[in-house]
């Protein structure tokens, strides 16, 4: 017999106890791989992280993309992602663009115009977004039945009814609360 098992009164030899320092390390290194492992799978399940990709289609529009069946937001967002990639202009001519601002801000003295006109660009771009965004909403409209567009019209006012009193904003737990999806 070693010297640290007991021998019960049956005659059946007890392990001895983990001492508790150890207990406390093992746990404290169960919960550290635990963390280690949801990190990694949250990353991986989240997919490649795009910084150079538009918003959300349901975030960018409001109601009336929320008011959207999952699928037809997920295809809608398809073609507008596709329609955003042909027009989209390639990463000199925005660096261009912002030197245009950049030497702007640092004339002296300072002149508006050459900032007016980037910044009226750019105004141009984002309006040409949000009309391919409203074109495509406006022909799944038209594709729809008359039920079709009568449930979208309850679902859109139902989320009006719903973000009242809100800032603007939805999160991410009106999601899938829609009788289409």
């Amino acid at each position: 017999m070693a010297p640290n098992e007991k021998v019960t009164p049956e005659g059946v030899q007890a392990r001895p106890r983990m001492r508790l320092w150890l207990r406390i390390v093992l746990f404290v290194s169960l919960a550290l791989n635990l963390a280690i492992v949801g990190l990694v799978v949250g990353a991986i399940s989240k997919g490649p992280r795009d910084h150079h990709r538009p918003p959300r289609l349901d975030q960018a529009s409001g109601p009336l993309t929320y008011a959207l069946s999952r699928e037809d937001r997920r295809a809608l967002g398809g073609k507008l992602r596709e329609a955003y990639r042909e027009g989209r202009p390639s990463r000199d001519d925005m660096r261009a663009q912002f030197d245009v601002i950049l030497k702007a801000l640092r004339q002296v003295p300072f002149d508006p115009a050459p900032l007016a006109a980037s910044l009226a660009q750019q105004r141009a771009v984002a309006l040409e977004r949000q009309l391919i965004g409203q074109t495509l909403l406006l022909e799944k409209l038209t594709q729809m039945s008359d039920a079709q567009r009568a449930e979208f019209a309850a679902r859109l006012e139902e989320a009006l009814e719903h973000r009242g009193g809100r800032d603007g904003r939805h999160g991410e737990g009106h999601e899938g609360r829609h009788k289409g999806d």
